[in-house]
């Protein structure tokens, strides 16, 4: 985990790109009804203002109530650093996935100009955002991304 506030900007940096990355591939992908290069395309194409909307929601707003309330109500000073890793990056996804739905929500509408619809897609988007969301930062992006940040800077290598 991050040790200091320059190490949680490049964590959240990494972290946030992969993850807004995925989710924008796997948002395209059922809007189009499969993979295909054109979902790859959309995808990336959107990705941009995706990022920088996640990075900021991620830096100023969620971060800090996720460790709060991880800190607070699930975890101890004394507890293993896994079951810390686990329950912070859980606490993260909820909060994410809510706001980001409504973000592609948003997003979708603003293409369409149904913005009647958006509270209805908000809510089929925040349950199937989520079962992929979860387990892909559990099991895939949390490990990948701790694994290349612990080696490109060992632990007191950046500076507070």
């Amino acid at each position: 985990m991050p040790q200091n506030k320059r190490e949680s900007l490049i964590y959240t940096v990494l972290m946030c790109f992969v993850m807004v990355l995925w989710m924008s591939f796997y948002n395209v992908a059922i809007q189009q009804g499969g993979l295909s290069l054109a979902v790859f395309q959309a995808g990336w194409l959107g990705f941009p203002v995706a990022y920088v909307f996640a990075m900021c929601c991620d830096w100023f707003l969620v971060s800090k109530l996720a460790k709060g309330f991880a800190f607070r109500f699930l975890v101890k000073p004394q507890d293993t650093p896994l079951k810390k890793v686990i329950c912070v990056s859980c606490c993260m996804v909820v909060p994410m996935v809510i706001i980001m739905s409504l973000y592609g929500a948003c997003e979708g509408a603003f293409h369409t100009g149904a913005w009647a619809s958006v509270p209805v897609h908000w809510l089929i988007n925040i349950p199937r955002n989520f079962i992929m969301a979860l387990p892909f930062q559990l099991l895939i992006a949390g490990p990948l991304v701790r694994k290349v940040f612990r080696t490109a800077f060992p632990e007191g290598k950046v500076l507070a």
